[in-house]
């Protein structure tokens, strides 16, 4: 029998997550740094990952109408879920809440999100779109 390359342990590691985002360190676990970050390339070329930004993923599938990859999330879910995962307390920002509480009927069209006092400087963005911080 043959033994799994490195590639298919992430391939399956990804289609048995719930998660979408994933860090580089997510992956350590299947071999070394040089593997790793080679796979992760390859993954990202055939359109199974987007990089957000320094060492974040996000899973992707093929648009149905340009057929380029995209994910299956909107940004401020996938900058919730990275926040949660780099160990940042965040919530959505004060626009979207106060859409969600019924103060406002404005959607907000910037993907804002609130990381009340901690000092993030990662630079989150998926295309031309960024994740803007905001803070208490």
């Amino acid at each position: 029998m043959t033994q799994a390359t490195t590639k298919d342990r992430i391939l399956a590691s990804l289609r048995n997550s719930k998660a979408k985002v994933f860090l580089r360190d997510d992956f350590n676990r299947f071999g070394n740094y040089r593997q790793i970050c080679r796979v992760v390339k390859e993954l990202s070329e055939e359109g199974k990952l987007i990089r957000l930004g320094y060492g974040t993923y996000v899973k992707a599938r093929p648009s149905s109408i340009s057929g380029k990859p995209v994910p299956d999330e909107s940004l401020i879910n996938i900058g919730l879920e990275a926040m949660k995962k780099l160990g940042v307390k965040a919530d959505v920002g004060k626009d979207m809440r106060a859409l969600f509480q019924g103060d406002s009927t404005q959607v907000p069209m910037l993907p804002v999100v609130n990381i009340g006092k901690a000092r993030v400087s990662r630079k989150i963005s998926l295309g031309n779109r960024a994740l803007i911080y905001e803070k208490n």
